[in-house]
This record gives C-alpha cells, structure tokens and sequence, in this order.
C-alpha cells in the first residue's frame, strides 16, 4: 500500500475526531479564560481554536498511526514469523 494512502488512512479519521473535540472542549471552556502556568495567553481566541485543533490532530494521528502499525501483518517489526 502507498504511504500517501497510509497516510490518508490515518489522517481522515483524526481530522473528524480532532473536529469533535473542539467542539467538546471549547463548548465548556472560553478561549479568553485559558492561563498557562499562571499567566494569561496573549493569543486572540482564533489563534488558541487553531492552535487546540492542531493539537488534538496531531494526537488523534499519532493514536491512529500506533494503532495502525499494530494492526499491520505485513510490517517486519510486528510480522508473525
């Protein structure tokens, strides 16, 4: 299989799952009250929604890559010998 369809593979399902948790999270929480360590953020709330989305994509894609590697019969480090 092409790594851009592995790729693709991961990705989609971690855009949807990052889309849900912006609106879970930021449905509870104001971007305006977010402190970090204590201080106030300088960032406008359009920057913290970007930087939040990111973040939940960048782990929701590691989540479906690990999950994916396991799930591969024929990668060399998870193959059955």
């Amino acid at each position: 299989m092409p790594m851009s369809l592995r790729l693709a593979r991961a990705a989609w399902p971690a855009f949807l799952m990052a889309c849900l948790l912006e609106l879970i999270v930021f449905a509870m929480v104001d971007p305006a009250d977010v402190h970090w360590m204590g201080h106030e953020l300088s960032l406008g709330r359009i920057s913290v929604y970007s930087l939040a989305f990111f973040l939940f994509w960048a782990v929701s894609l590691a989540g479906n890559a690990l999950m994916m590697l396991l799930n591969c019969s024929t990668c060399p480090a998870v193959a059955k010998k």
